[in-house]
């Protein structure tokens, strides 16, 4: 347990980190001269570049552990923002978001999992995967507003400082605090043996359906838009208002987070649902500009804090032992295609058509491409995190 609370420290930090820039690249890429389409690419060089971090990191993970990569990580992704701060053209923008994308490539699947690796009991692992989504929605939460107050406190290049020092300080803490041989590999206890039946998830056994890693795709990429849209809609100077927006956004997700008796429910049925509620909510960002943007973003996090719990049961019930870093490793890299795929596309085609609307027919073809078995019951030690971790 004691590992289990400096790892939510870390993750912590890290996620204050990372979306405290939210608000602010967009408007700093356009004050070095930066258009719409180069920062499509900027922004999804990013999640580019996780590629082949995330395909290391999943044999590595599971080979070594978690702790050096962890460190690795964020140290790297400190000393990338120190250079970051004293970026004077967009290209030297878009070399460092795409070396800061290699870098932190490896954190996510190192934290999950070493949680995941923290206990044999599903249950457990539940708790532990509920506790990652309330940490990070919790940083997301104060992260992007406390961005845009020291954007205007200590301006583009002192706001990147500080939090490339806060980095480097969490992985400083992280080198002594992590266990040195923390294991990788994890055991799911089942209560009966592995076999498929009518209307559930194929065991972890069998050979995992690609189709259940297009979610994470469609989903990232939908993500992308927003992350590219909401700044260029507020405007240059829309710092402050972008920052609140996506902290609504969090409070939303931080809400339905907090409803744990959702987790009863199958994860195929969350999932449905929460993405047909978030593609209706894109497409009213696109059409009816009369109903307030804090609204539909408090209800799109909402929709969020359905999803990505929901996500995670799904992952972990299709991974095995010595496995779910590799299970972790191809959702990243599938995220992160989504994530690269999504800002570019809504850069080249925003003088055509609202990104928005592009997020909306994502959402809807992932639902349509949704693995019909995954919208049945979970297997029997699935379910029993569900109902555990409630």
């Amino acid at each position: 347990m004691k590992t289990a609370l400096w790892l939510y420290l870390f993750l912590f930090l890290a996620f204050f980190d990372l979306h405290a820039q939210y608000p602010i690249l967009t408007p700093f890429a356009i004050s070095l001269g930066a258009g719409p389409a180069f920062i499509g690419w900027m922004m999804g060089m990013y999640s580019l570049t996780h590629l082949p971090g995330n395909l290391m990191a999943g044999v590595l993970v599971d080979k070594n552990g978690s702790r050096r990569y962890i460190v690795f990580s964020l140290v790297a992704a400190g000393c990338i923002l120190l250079l970051q701060a004293h970026a004077q053209l967009p290209w030297h923008l878009l070399l460092l978001r795409a070396a800061s994308g290699f870098a932190l490539a490896f954190l996510s699947p190192a934290c999950m999992t070493l949680l995941a690796s923290l206990s044999s009991d599903p249950a457990t692992q539940g708790k532990y995967m509920s506790g990652h989504g309330i940490i990070h929605t919790l940083a997301s939460v104060v992260s992007p507003a406390a961005g845009a107050f020291i954007v205007h406190r200590a301006g583009y290049s002192g706001t990147f400082a500080t939090l490339g020092w806060l980095l480097i300080a969490t992985g400083v803490m992280a080198f002594f605090s992590v266990p040195r041989h923390a294991a990788a590999g994890v055991k799911l206890k089942k209560a009966e043996p592995p076999q498929e039946q009518p209307g559930t998830l194929e065991p972890a056994s069998l050979r995992v359906s690609k189709r259940y890693f297009l979610l994470p795709f469609f989903v990232s990429c939908s993500q992308g838009v927003l992350f590219f849209e909401l700044p260029l809609s507020q405007g240059a100077d829309g710092i402050v208002s972008t920052g609140i927006l996506l902290s609504l956004m969090s409070i939303g997700a931080l809400v339905t987070l907090s409803l744990l008796f959702l987790n009863r429910l199958a994860p195929g049925v969350r999932i449905t649902f929460a993405l047909l509620a978030m593609a209706l909510l894109f497409f009213a960002l696109a059409a009816w500009e009369a109903i307030p943007a804090s609204i539909l973003l408090f209800l799109l996090g909402a929709a969020k804090g359905v999803l990505f719990p929901a996500m995670a049961s799904l992952f972990i019930s299709l991974g095995g032992s010595g496995k779910m870093g590799r299970i972790f490793s191809f959702q990243s890299i599938a995220m992160s295609l989504g994530a690269f795929a999504g800002p570019v596309i809504a850069g080249q085609l925003r003088q055509s058509v609202s990104p928005y609307f592009i997020a909306f027919v994502l959402l809807m073809t992932a639902l349509l491409l949704l693995p019909p078995k995954s919208t049945g019951h979970a297997p029997r030690y699935h379910a029993d995190l569900n109902s555990h971790a409630a």
